[in-house]
């Protein structure tokens, strides 16, 4: 099927999470042709919707790179997507129809892994509404924590969020000393915690996730009990940092939505031994997709 297709080979990206998907397409000497954007692709959302969402990130960056039916044959994709561990969701992506000359599927943290380190061995922790170690380290894979929250996710926005709610309930009985941030989560419950009780009941780790600005705001300005919260999460990033370094990796990048507010709470050799990403998950996924050419 590849050696049908006569011409350059172009190379397809797509990060697919569970905020957004974002397509780009590269061609040979690794220059950007187009980009797409399109809403969440998570296989938690189901297949069908999870491609929906891919397709049409794939279609904006193939239209704004004013590619034809005859070039489209020539595209390698390659998509990182969220949830693909799920039983059965690779060999049902695998059975979708495609129209380019090949596409392989990793978890999107293996594509950031791949982005990160350009291809080469390494490792990530992700910190954001959940937390995850992911590494790949001589044809092994590696893995620590993000098994889901509120079983695991330890330093993660929701771990953050868990913790502040809690010891705000604390604080309201008088089990605990009040400061201004749990304060503040009592005001969020109009200082009723059976309006907690009612939230809970229905609360993501996407929603106690959104209590991790405050909780980092007032750490910065010192409360003791945010402080406090905030340094426990660090130490859950440090501890996967350095199990991962443990388990063989080289290198360990950190990433995700709370990776620069964590890091100056990290301890001082693990925030030493951190190195920055050389690429996105998009540029992971393009990594992949250039792997198939090498493969035929």
């Amino acid at each position: 099927m590849i050696a049908a297709a006569k011409g350059p080979p172009y190379f397809l990206g797509i990060d697919g999470g569970g905020t957004g998907c974002r397509a780009r397409i590269e061609d040979a000497a690794g220059t950007v042709l187009g980009q797409g954007l399109s809403g969440p692709a998570t296989t938690r959302l189901g297949i069908d919707q999870a491609w929906a969402s891919i397709t049409r990130a794939f279609d904006a960056a193939i239209e704004e790179a004013g590619l034809s039916a005859s070039d489209i044959v020539r595209i390698h994709a390659g998509v990182g997507l969220a949830g693909i561990g799920r039983k059965g969701a690779l060999a049902a992506l695998k059975a979708i129809e495609h129209p380019f000359a090949s596409i392989d599927f990793v978890s999107d943290g293996e594509g950031a892994c791949l982005g990160a380190h350009s291809g080469r061995d390494g490792a990530i922790v992700i910190a954001g509404t959940g937390s995850i170690g992911l590494g790949l380290v001589e044809g092994r894979q590696l893995r620590v924590g993000g098994y889901g929250f509120p079983i695991s996710d330890e330093g993660s926005g929701a771990y953050l969020g868990l913790k502040a709610v809690q010891l705000a309930l604390r604080a309201h009985d008088g089990r605990e000393q009040k400061t201004a941030l749990l304060s503040e989560i009592m005001q969020r419950f109009q200082n009723d915690p059976m309006e907690a009780v009612a939230w809970m009941d229905r609360a993501s780790a996407t929603d106690y996730a959104t209590f991790a600005p405050m909780v980092l705001r007032h750490a910065d300005q010192g409360d003791a009990v945010a402080r406090r919260i905030v340094q426990s999460a660090a130490g859950h990033i440090d501890t996967l940092i350095r199990t991962l370094f443990e388990k063989g990796a080289p290198r360990v990048c950190l990433l995700g939505g709370l990776a620069s507010p964590l890091e100056p709470w990290l301890a001082p050799d693990v925030r030493r031994s951190l190195k920055p990403i050389d690429g996105d998950a998009v540029s992971g996924a393009i990594i992949l997709a250039r792997r198939a050419i090498c493969q035929h």
